[in-house]
């Protein structure tokens, strides 16, 4: 008993200790490369804001009216259109992209440069399932490619000094991707202005954007400033061309073309789309020059892929490889666009009968690269993602470099 009572006692002096109060953990800083999940960095869950732009065009002072102030707290708090989830993503794809603007060099491999660029990502949005991780195959087109052309197993392509890369990466949080590009010229400086040209027309698709604009009217706009640029090689002028097949969209939840199409050139007649842009939209600004015909051709070997959006209920697949490929690719990449890497990373193996068996059947859909067919020409390309909110335009992507 007295040993009991002396251990009663020696807890009470404790219990009148007073407790030191914990220190804060310091929010962690970038590495390089960058490793370290956004969450270690804002510990708060308030991610950067994006470049805020008045609307152009805006006749009702939204900036400033509390009645859109109001509906913009809505739109916060609703979970459907979470504006923390997007600046979330983006910030992800501006600290990648500053590093692998460094970093890119002629000599690397293009699986190298893709893996730079999708290891970075799948850190710092700490990839989780279909709740975080890369919004779809990073894109590293060179010269007269210019889309949709990302190293596939086994590819032997190294990038070479003389080389015009388009770099075109996504991220995605709950399925709210942001969609952004640039290019990098390891060419002659004489190209800068095919750069300078494109830069400028995208900036200009971002400008005219805003709640009611026509979509029709924005793609006049972006080709008029984008054709005004000449570039001089060797002596020779060439006119910077708008890529004419090719535009910027919207985007919805885990669908990166979301069904509204914003044209890089002036269309005529009944090809000309008059919808206008909603509040609450959210869109991938993004325009294409080339010095060759203006115009591009699916060719090369296929690597980007994406599940059909129109999948019937009851389809009738015969073999057997065909339906667990297919369920593979439900579960793993649902419909955010995947490339044969991804089908690797995910364990499949021997898979590409199945896949093109898919493709046949129209469940799943192929995307070729796409290529202006001028010898000689090259292409170029900038994109930014944009928000418009009830109050003003967020270009969520924006950041120090462009």
């Amino acid at each position: 008993m007295c040993g009991e009572l002396i251990n009663r006692s020696a807890d009470a002096k404790k219990k009148k200790k007073k407790k030191k109060p914990k220190k804060k953990k310091a929010a962690a800083t970038q590495t390089a490369p960058p490793r370290v999940g956004l969450s270690k960095i804002y510990r708060n869950g308030i991610f950067p804001v994006g470049e805020e732009v008045e609307y152009q065009y805006d006749t009702t002072s939204r900036i400033s009216s509390a009645e859109k102030k109001e509906l913009e707290r809505a739109a916060h708090a609703d979970p459907e259109t979470t504006y923390s989830d997007i600046r979330r993503a983006a910030e992800v794809h501006r600290q990648v992209r500053l590093y692998a603007r460094d970093n890119i060099k002629p000599g690397m491999s293009m699986t190298e440069i893709a893996e730079m660029i999708e290891d970075g990502t799948r850190a710092l949005v700490e990839e989780s399932g279909l709740e975080s991780g890369v919004g779809f195959p990073t894109g590293l087109s060179v010269n007269e490619v210019a889309a949709h052309y990302t190293p596939n197993a086994g590819d032997k392509q190294y990038l070479k000094q003389g080389d015009i890369l388009k770099v075109d990466f996504g991220v995605h949080v709950n399925g709210r991707i942001v969609d952004s590009a640039f290019t990098l010229n390891f060419a002659d400086p004489e190209w800068d202005t095919l750069l300078a040209a494109v830069k400028d027309a995208t900036n200009t698709g971002i400008r005219e954007a805003g709640i009611d604009v026509r979509l029709c009217d924005i793609g006049d706009q972006i080709q008029e400033v984008m054709e005004s640029y000449e570039v001089e090689i060797g002596g020779k002028k060439h006119q910077v061309k708008a890529i004419q097949n090719l535009n910027g969209h919207s985007i919805a939840p885990y669908v990166i073309h979301g069904g509204k199409t914003v044209p890089i050139v002036k269309m005529h007649g009944s090809a000309r789309d008059e919808t206008k842009m909603e509040e609450g939209e959210y869109y991938a600004i993004e325009t294409f020059g080339s010095t060759g015909v203006g115009r591009v051709f699916e060719q090369g070997a296929c690597s980007h892929y994406a599940l059909s959006q129109q999948i019937p209920e009851k389809y009738n697949l015969h073999h057997q490889t065909a339906r667990s490929l297919l369920k593979s690719i439900q579960k793993n990449f649902g419909t955010l666009p995947f490339c044969r890497r991804y089908l690797d990373r995910a364990g499949e193996k021997n898979y590409l009968l199945a896949l093109n068996t898919l493709v046949k059947e129209g469940l799943v859909m192929d995307y070729p690269p796409l290529v202006d067919p001028q010898a000689g020409c090259m292409t170029a390309q900038f994109e930014h993602t944009i928000l418009l909110r009830p109050t003003c335009k967020e270009v969520v992507s924006r950041g120090s470099d462009y």
